[in-house]
């Protein structure tokens, strides 16, 4: 497949923590951490923590805009930072750790200034929407410590975005508000059980353990996309099983202890929903891992009816 190749550049903070939300996304090529904005050539990482050369820390993304539009990367952006702050970011201050949207064309002016302004209207934020839409300067990626860092020193890189307070930040003001008195009039008993009380249904009885059929499984309260027929597997275990989620920006990992056992939950990242556990028995080729997840927790959407329903921009799944 041929991809095309486009610049994206973000200022959110320490950049620590502005890598992972991107990367391993489809259509993502690469993120790298560095700093820009200011005059300094090859500033260091302590030169731009002192706050003296203008440069802020940022990451650039690489991307392939037919599978991740312009505007989802704005998107997913707004929901790592505190929009309202002109000082920094969450214990961060000064100039370095400021937030600010680089275009490199008019278009990504234009879809950033829209996306701010429309933010500012939403009534989310009290305060004014602080975060500049600036044009790009040159970038400077930082020393090889701080690539990756989410991957390189994950138990640091957790504490610190706990610490920070931006972890929290994001679930107070980027979660989605679900109405469960709602949903339990909505749902099946089956799917309330599953999705708002952690529920389990029964193996081999449930509606995809053994679907055939290509198309992308979305989640049922958000239609968020989770998975991909490409990805699913007969493991055997009598619930629909996958190698990977299509992106894995759309689920959380959350440590569950309960019945005795430690295990790893899989969540829908914007309803919260319970979806399954991931464990770490599955295909080696395929990476290892055995996402094994609750047919109520989601709806299939078959690749004939993916336009018919919104995830036109999904079919290069099966191209």
């Amino acid at each position: 497949m041929n991809l095309n190749k486009e610049i994206a550049t973000f200022a959110g903070g320490c950049f620590w923590c502005m890598v992972e939300p991107f990367d391993q996304r489809p259509g993502i090529i690469n993120v790298v951490s560095g700093y820009t904005g200011g005059e300094v050539e090859n500033p260091t990482y302590e030169q731009v923590c002192s706050n003296t050369t203008g440069h802020l820390e940022a990451v650039q993304i690489t991307y392939d805009p037919a599978v991740m539009p312009y505007e989802q990367l704005v998107d997913t952006f707004w929901q790592q930072i505190d929009p309202t702050d002109p000082g920094g970011q969450f214990n961060d201050r000064g100039e370095s750790y400021k937030t600010a949207i680089f275009y490199h064309n008019a278009e990504q002016k234009s879809i950033a200034e829209a996306s701010k302004q429309k933010l500012a209207a939403s009534g989310k934020f009290h305060k004014p929407i602080a975060t500049e839409i600036l044009p790009a300067k040159t970038f400077y990626p930082a020393e090889d410590k701080h690539q990756d860092y989410y991957k390189k020193q994950s138990f640091h890189y957790r504490l610190y975005k706990k610490g920070s307070g931006r972890e929290d930040f994001i679930t107070d003001n980027w979660s989605a508000k679900i109405d469960k008195e709602k949903l339990k009039q909505e749902l099946s008993p089956i799917q309330y059980n599953v999705t708002q009380e952690n529920g389990t249904e029964r193996p081999f009885q449930n509606e995809y353990w053994d679907n055939e059929k290509e198309g992308i499984y979305v989640d049922l309260i958000s239609g968020n996309i989770l998975f991909s027929s490409n990805d699913q597997y007969d493991a055997g275990c009598g619930w629909p099983s996958f190698t990977k989620p299509v992106d894995k920006y759309e689920v959380t990992e959350k440590t569950d202890t309960t019945h005795g056992m430690r295990r790893t939950e899989i969540r829908s990242k914007t309803a919260d929903s319970h979806l399954g556990h991931v464990f770490e028995d599955g295909p080696e080729e395929a990476g290892g891992l055995r996402y094994c997840m609750n047919s109520a927790a989601m709806r299939f959407i078959p690749k004939e009816k993916m336009k018919e329903e919104g995830y036109e921009k999904y079919l290069y799944l099966f191209s």
